[in-house]
């Protein structure tokens, strides 16, 4: 794996280059549900890249991830041209599977508008069937938990949907 085993792990990943766009306003007058995934999944992107993670493994060791499951949170409103910023935290992970979560905040005044967590599974390209990642990946992943370990567990994680679920305070 090209990634350098030295270089620190940021902990959480951060990305603050997306903006909301005239195209992600519905008729709330505010960015539209569908479009916090795609923030999310471009947020996804850039943790990946700092790792050294990405597309990329698929032509060179066959490899991918896809996401088998996700539960978005809306807690705040985003409008054009606010600013986004997206943290990304490894929660937990074993051989074939991780778990991230992702909280969505405006990229000024750092108030909380969503949050996204993930299963994804770890992917052999050639039969296109959840498999075993290799050590020096499980290696790399245990390094960005060990990073990921002091950050709090976001009161969302696990949630499921209920009348009984409350809003962050």
């Amino acid at each position: 794996m090209p990634h350098d085993l030295h270089a620190p792990i940021p902990a959480p990943f951060v990305s603050t280059s997306l903006r909301v766009i005239p195209e992600w306003i519905d008729g709330n007058g505010h960015m539209n549900v569908a479009y916090y995934l795609k923030a999310f999944d471009e947020g996804f992107d850039a943790a990946y890249e700092a790792i050294q993670f990405g597309f990329d493994m698929i032509e060179r060791r066959g490899v991918s991830t896809m996401a088998a499951e996700m539960h978005i949170t809306y807690q705040g409103e985003l409008f054009e041209g606010d600013p986004i910023r997206i943290e990304t935290q490894l929660v937990d992970f074993n051989r074939k599977r991780f778990h991230w979560f992702q909280q969505m905040r405006h990229g000024e005044t750092g108030k909380l508008a969503a949050t996204c967590e993930w299963m994804i599974l770890f992917i052999d390209m050639n039969k296109r069937k959840v498999a075993e990642m290799p050590d020096d990946i499980f290696e790399l992943i245990s390094r960005v938990k060990a990073a990921h370990a002091h950050l709090p567990r976001p009161p969302e994680v696990g949630r499921s949907i209920s009348l009984e679920n409350k809003r962050r305070s």
